[in-house]
């Protein structure tokens, strides 16, 4: 086994490669986790000769897809909910799930001088005709911005610009392609190893939101799946997948 694996995870994958042999992860990621875990894939696949196969969207969205038999092995949700909510419908594998992200909101902009420390003041400028919003039926993203927005006291004044999206994937397009002068996204969107990549953008007070503890959890289609379980351990316990949580602005759970 690769030494660039933590003991403990190493031991484990070691343990699980040996009587298993590799094998195909399916994948459902929450669509905020895009980038790290397109980062932490190859990492995993050149440690322990699994496929892993990645798909990205809403934590909702995927929930109906598996219960409707979309056959994912883990889903690396966006919030705790969901996780619990699948182990206690029988979609999920007890004593599986556990916190691998603590997610950060943002206020974001293309333009690099558009955001400062202030939430209302780029809320309420004229040039700003249009906010990009994650749903919050099906984001947590979308949830905690409105939340954050009614402890500002500017749901009224952000109404009448809001644009709403499917995912924060989408909702980071709309603000990427112009279609809206700011958005609120996930920190891991716009931000890498300690500054914002592009344009300009300010981190939300965790105090002004509820934690977005995004869990991961096994799930009955991959109960059986030998590469499954070892990279949810690869996950929670190597120290590559803390590295690039960090890099991405990620907390991590106590």
């Amino acid at each position: 086994m690769k030494k660039s694996l933590t003991a403990v995870a190493a031991a484990v994958i070691a343990c699980c490669a040996f009587t298993a042999g590799a094998e195909e992860i399916k994948v459902a990621v929450a669509a905020n986790f895009t980038a790290p875990a397109k980062d932490l894939a190859p990492i995993y696949e050149k440690a322990t000769g699994d496929k892993v196969i990645l798909s990205f969207g809403a934590t909702g969205a995927f929930y109906a897809q598996i219960k409707n038999g979309a056959p994912f092995d883990i889903l690396l949700a966006a919030d705790a909910k969901t996780p619990a909510k699948a182990i206690k419908e029988g979609y999920g594998v007890e004593g599986t799930s556990f916190t691998y992200a603590i997610g950060k909101l943002v206020l974001w902009s293309t333009d690099a001088n558009l955001v400062k420390n202030d939430v209302a003041a780029v809320i309420n400028n004229p040039a700003v005709k249009h906010v990009a919003i994650a749903d919050p039926k099906l984001a947590p993203y979308g949830e905690a911005a409105y939340q954050a927005l009614e402890s500002l006291g500017l749901k009224d004044a952000v109404a009448p610009k809001t644009v709403i999206g499917g995912n924060i994937g989408k909702t980071l397009q709309f603000v990427k392609s112009d279609n809206a002068e700011a958005g609120f996204i996930a920190l891991s969107q716009c931000f890498k190893d300690g500054k914002f990549t592009s344009g300009s953008g300010y981190v939300i007070p965790q105090e002004l939101y509820g934690v977005i503890k995004q869990d991961a959890v096994l799930l009955k289609a991959g109960e059986k799946n030998a590469g499954a379980k070892r990279f949810l351990e690869f996950l929670k316990n190597s120290k590559e997948a803390t590295a690039v949580r960090n890099a991405y602005g990620y907390g991590t759970a106590k």
